[in-house]
């Protein structure tokens, strides 16, 4: 009965991934989706629009010369030859995009894209482990993590596509990745919900990512980043690979 539910839950979450998928997370809801295509100011003329389906998820960065670029693995970066400024006003964050790859000379980037749609997602930092005041402090409500785009570990940021239940008023939740849980294992973490009681209605989604900036550098090393998690069947883990550049 419960994977039934959560079949449902993710074709609801695929069915939106077409309008925005901004959440504004402590967790929140997802927002309501957008009803034409408007060209948002802070953009700086790209179309944030629902017929665009994100095809990616990025992270937006600065260079040293204040060029606007975008990392879309470890290993590739894009520069978005329609986009000058920064769509964030200079902040790094994770970000769904629909791109279209040019044959622009991108050096010293890896390729040259077009940008169709850029919506950002919830960028957290991981916070530290309290301990036994870990549940009161961070919340254990039941929370599910989907695989599949766009939940995914790179370029030192874990990016989920979460799925839990709220009720009809869409009551901000929070969501924390907790680190330092396993004195042995610095790559052991914890994925916490604190619902604020909001445990009774329909199962929705949304996307957060935390950056993993502060757990230990792997030394060029693959290693298995461990998330705990109290779903909505019992304590589960997902693994992920993790390297960072050293």
């Amino acid at each position: 009965k419960e994977e039934r539910k959560m079949e449902k839950c993710i074709s609801r979450i695929f069915k939106r991934v077409c309008s925005v998928w901004s959440v504004v997370f402590i967790v929140a809801a997802i927002l309501p989706m957008m009803q034409s295509c408007d060209l948002d100011d802070d953009n700086n003329g790209v179309v944030i629009c629902p017929g665009k389906v994100p095809n990616a998820v990025v992270t937006v960065k600065t260079a040293a010369d204040n060029t606007v670029y975008l990392q879309l693995d470890d290993n590739t970066t894009l520069l978005p030859t329609n986009m000058k400024e920064h769509p964030f006003k200079g902040k790094e964050v994770r970000a769904f995009v629909n791109i279209r790859e040019v044959g622009n000379n991108a050096a010293p980037y890896s390729k040259a894209v077009v940008v169709n749609y850029i919506d950002s997602i919830l960028t957290k930092p991981v916070v530290p482990t309290l301990g036994d005041k870990n549940t009161e402090a961070y919340g254990n409500d039941p929370i599910e993590i989907l695989k599949g785009f766009p939940t995914v570990c790179e370029d030192n940021y874990l990016t989920l596509a979460v799925c839990t239940v709220w009720g009809k008023n869409a009551k901000p939740h929070m969501v924390n990745l907790v680190t330092g849980v396993n004195p042995k294992d610095p790559y052991e973490v914890e994925l916490r919900q604190n619902a604020f009681g909001d445990t009774k209605g329909n199962y929705a989604g949304a996307t957060v990512a935390f950056s993993l900036k502060a757990l230990p550098k792997t030394g060029g090393k693959t290693v298995k980043l461990k998330v705990k998690y109290q779903s909505f069947s019992g304590e589960k883990t997902a693994e992920f690979d993790y390297k960072t550049k050293d």
